[in-house]
């Protein structure tokens, strides 16, 4: 290094110019176009405030969120919870929320995987294998959501009644009054089981990690699997057996004009979350496929010069680099498919958008019911956008 580029004389940093108050400065420019931007938007906002509470109090509307202790009246079919009609309407809301859930998170893993499989077998070297998943993709993507709704809700609610319902295995039933399987009756026991279940896999992806983290440092490989059995499989099974190994069968059966017993999934749940899982794959699998051609063509060379199979290629090498382009575009796939589930009210299926509509024209609270239809998607969109904001950080390649 030369004198001249060690002397401190070069290192300093060159003085501030001051700022002229005049339109010629940019900073200043910069300041008032900023101060005129946020100015315009808190007068507006103001006004909408302003005109709103003057139009309800005109129209002697009452606001407020008081209406949510009041009884619902409200009957509800599907509820994950206990629910009756003589329940509030922050308890039918409630519900409304955990079916919207129960649409959006069981939708996001079929379609991840459905997607995932019909993008691989876009790239598949059998013609006839990746023609099928071509058409599927360009006919699913061009027809309206809704209509792929209205479509299977139709398929379903032609199928044959419960007394001559289709029994293609013993004790499952599918008529158009929905499917039903067998289960079980429901104790404290199973909840127990399946809460160890949720903490043994966070523990096992835990370990995973501390032994990825020793296997570079050391080069050993370790062994995961046997703790992951023990976490996700013993630990549950020890639960239900220390809480009494409750285990008593509900089998559907029918009963005079309907089945009882056994769990029941609706025709119109069953239809929203086909027509979703399907719409949503098709974006999917174009990501995935994209995602895979991103991937340098020298990896599937490299790799099979070293003799592996290409699906070893796939799983543990061209995969894991693509996570890094399919990710992102993946969660506004995500997020699309939940707010898409708003859609249900078309068919029937009572989520949040349905319940809240049903609430506000009781009660005649409109803003608070939009308020809070759109307070939970945006909650949900939120925590899925960091969850997957958070997982691409964690997959992204860092240097050493």
């Amino acid at each position: 290094m030369s004198d001249a580029t060690a002397d401190p004389r070069y290192r300093r940093t060159p003085p501030k110019r001051p700022i002229r108050f005049s339109w010629s400065d940019e900073r200043v420019r910069a300041i008032v176009w900023q101060l005129l931007v946020v100015g315009i938007i808190v007068a507006v906002v103001w006004w909408l405030v302003r005109n709103t509470q003057h139009n309800l109090e005109v129209r002697r509307i009452a606001t407020g969120f008081g209406f949510l202790n009041r009884e619902a009246g409200l009957p509800i079919a599907e509820h994950i919870i206990d629910y009756s009609p003589t329940n509030t309407y922050l308890r039918a809301l409630i519900v409304g929320v955990l079916n919207t859930l129960k649409v959006a998170v069981i939708g996001i893993v079929l379609a991840t995987i459905l997607g995932t499989l019909i993008g691989i077998a876009r790239l598949s070297k059998n013609w006839l294998v990746s023609k099928i998943a071509g058409v599927y993709v360009e006919v699913i993507r061009d027809l309206p959501l809704l209509l792929q709704l209205l479509f299977w809700y139709t398929v379903l609610q032609g199928l044959p009644n419960p007394r001559n319902a289709m029994n293609p295995v013993a004790g499952v039933f599918l008529s158009n009054r929905g499917l039903l399987l067998p289960w079980v009756e429901w104790q404290a026991a199973h909840t127990g089981a399946l809460l160890a279940m949720i903490v043994g896999v966070v523990l096992t992806w835990m370990y995973s990690d501390v032994m990825r983290a020793r296997r570079m440092q050391d080069g050993q490989p370790r062994r995961v699997w046997p703790i992951a059995v023990l976490l996700i499989l013993g630990l549950p099974v020890a639960v239900w057996a220390l809480m009494g190994a409750p285990f008593t069968p509900d089998v559907p059966a029918l009963r005079g004009f309907n089945f009882r017993g056994g769990f029941v999934v609706s025709p119109e749940y069953f239809a929203l979350l086909v027509g979703l899982v399907t719409y949503t794959s098709g974006f999917i699998a174009e990501i995935v496929r994209a995602g895979i051609l991103s991937v340098g063509h020298g990896q599937w060379e490299a790799a099979q010069a070293l003799g592996l199979k290409p699906g070893t290629v796939l799983k543990q090498i061209v995969l894991p680099q693509a996570l890094r382009v399919i990710v992102p575009p993946m969660t506004s796939q995500y997020l699309n498919l939940t707010k898409n589930s708003s859609l249900a009210v078309a068919i029937g299926y009572q989520d949040i958008v349905s319940i809240a509509n049903t609430t506000l024209n009781q009660t005649g609270q409109a803003i608070e019911g939009i308020a809070i239809i759109m307070a939970v998607y945006l909650s949900i969109s939120l925590s899925i956008s960091l969850f997957m904001n958070w997982y691409n950080a964690k997959i992204a390649l860092v240097e050493r």
